[in-house]
């Protein structure tokens, strides 16, 4: 497979309900899913919906890819000046009616933004400089282990070492280390994210 970004498909938004179906169906195993979810039927309807936001803003923001318009894997990166708008420019790109189409209760809300605030404090601190951000990987569960991660990972990597930066990233998934760790991706932290029993890994690859 060609490395080249050019060999990507640049996403738009018209592929926005796509790309959060993918999303949807690939994190339906991943802890954070499960404390937001923790009903499998409730999971499978709704978390596609969770990501509408990121990839509307995602998409005009950041960098965002997918393998082909049959989108088997997608991605989206943020530099590091874009990656927290405010709370008034996530409602501008569909923040409450995504939260409804969600079906987040008060509780649930108020659970996952302490855990988005969390691991907001936690990137300041460990990366205070000028890096790209992986926001969202995610391959079709039937796509998996095709090499379409490895893809999208590849391309973005050559043209941000090319600028010689940073590249930071969270997983809450033991799963995914490995995966990371192949790409020259090396653990900064890892914790329990307080008041949950959902773990957090932080990485950063440096620029070779």
């Amino acid at each position: 497979m060609n490395n080249d970004l050019n060999n990507l498909l640049k996403l738009t938004p018209d592929y926005i309900e796509k790309a959060c179906k993918v999303a949807g169906s690939a994190f339906q195993d991943d802890p954070f899913a499960i404390f937001v979810y923790p009903d499998e039927r409730e999971r499978k309807q709704k978390l596609q919906y969770g990501f509408e936001v990121i990839y509307k803003y995602g998409i005009r923001n950041g960098e965002a890819y997918a393998t082909s318009n049959n989108l088997e894997g997608i991605v989206i990166w943020l530099p590091s000046n874009k990656i927290y708008p405010s709370t008034w420019t996530m409602m501008r790109y569909g923040g409450f009616r995504a939260m409804r189409k969600a079906g987040f209760k008060i509780n649930a809300m108020k659970r996952s933004m302490a855990v988005f605030k969390y691991i907001e404090i936690r990137h300041k601190h460990l990366v205070p400089f000028d890096h790209w951000y992986l926001q969202n990987i995610a391959v079709k569960p039937e796509e998996q282990r095709k090499g379409y991660g490895g893809l999208l990972l590849r391309a973005m990597i050559k043209k941000i070492e090319s600028e010689g930066l940073s590249i930071y990233l969270e997983t809450n998934n033991e799963e995914n280390l490995s995966f990371y760790q192949k790409y020259g991706f090396e653990i900064l932290e890892n914790v329990i994210i307080p008041k949950t029993d959902v773990p957090l890994w932080c990485m950063l690859r440096k620029p070779r």
